[in-house]
């Protein structure tokens, strides 16, 4: 900070997000720091003692204290800038993958081999690193929610902080609907139903860490639920699955379509003993297809994304129409 007390209003783009996080994108400082002029009052939100986790409404007046930050070096803490010029590279790959675009969002319909995030396994590009090239040049997009690298199909990206903190609830809520597409090995015994268990983090045959049956009253457990609808089959061979997770754990698809006998095709990390189909393309066979988005106001949002690569060449291959689906993405789970 500059020397000077601030007072700044909080802006509507802006409203949700956590105190702790408006603060550090104005001025770089630990959180260790932060605390400390929260609790002797320095900071503080229409004119009262406030703490880091306050939620933020348009209109409200923060008080910002003097405050030498010139020694913090983190670069992790530095308010983002946008960059001069946009990354043309980036753009070229990201605006095709956009089938919805509104104030609060853009939803991508990502490809199969591409991460959300970079990580230590990771390397190379991924969706997180680009997304500067989407800015309005006030705010960076964030990602809201996450897709495995072998999972294609719809991701959502925040426009500005208050859309993140909006969107971001109803994921964490399950206040939206989200409905997957799945080719299996074999067929589901039966077609239709809803999957429960409770799953924990452990090993499989090959010390891998993988998701394994839990147990209720173990802390380290956690309770899933899922809705299942056989939409066509493929003789006994395989079947296109249609899935609506009601909770959201970590491989909770993956999990119960192996836990049911008919995994996932091109899962090896959940695989099961049946033959798999010949002539199918290879990759994990998981798509997330639909998203049902509340609004404050009207009809939801209803964003579809169709197949490609992996899933589309299979569906062409074992006779699957996108169309038997119908057009209402929940009707078959009425």
């Amino acid at each position: 900070m500059s020397g000077q007390v601030v007072n700044e209003t909080v802006n509507e783009k802006e409203a949700g997000v956590r105190l702790d996080r408006w603060v550090k994108r104005r001025n770089p400082m630990t959180q260790g720091q932060l605390e400390k002029l929260l609790r002797s009052g320095q900071i503080r939100v229409d004119g009262s003692r406030a703490k880091s986790g306050t939620r933020l409404e348009a209109g409200m007046i923060v008080r910002l204290p003097p405050y030498d930050y010139s020694a913090q070096k983190s670069a992790s803490n530095e308010p983002w800038i946008a960059p001069k010029m946009p990354d043309t590279r980036a753009l070229k790959f990201l605006r095709p993958l956009i089938i919805h675009e509104d104030d609060e969002m853009f939803v991508l319909n990502k490809p199969v081999g591409i991460a959300v995030q970079g990580g230590t396994k990771q390397g190379g590009r991924h969706i997180d690193g680009m997304l500067s090239a989407l800015s309005d040049g006030e705010y960076r997009p964030k990602l809201v929610h996450r897709l495995d690298k072998d999972t294609s199909g719809l991701l959502v990206i925040a426009k500005h902080p208050a859309a993140a903190a909006r969107l971001g609830e109803l994921f964490r809520s399950r206040s939206l609907d989200k409905v997957y597409w799945a080719v299996t090995v074999g067929v589901p015994h039966p077609r239709a139903g809803q999957l429960r268990s409770w799953m924990t983090k452990g090993e499989g045959s090959e010390g891998r860490e993988r998701m394994v049956m839990g147990r209720h009253g173990d802390r380290a457990s956690k309770h899933a639920v899922t809705d299942y609808v056989t939409v066509s089959t493929a003789g006994q061979r395989a079947a296109w699955i249609a899935l609506r997770p009601q909770t959201g754990r970590t491989h909770q698809l993956r999990f119960h379509m192996h836990e049911l006998g008919t995994s996932i095709l091109g899962d090896t990390k959940y695989a099961s003993e049946r033959e798999v189909p010949q002539g199918v393309a290879k990759g994990l066979h998981l798509h997330a297809r639909a998203l049902i988005i509340p609004r404050g106001q009207g009809k939801p949002i209803v964003v579809q994304a169709r197949l490609s690569g992996t899933m589309k060449q299979t569906f062409e291959t074992l006779g699957f129409l996108e169309n038997e689906a119908g057009r209402d993405p929940l009707e078959l789970f009425a």
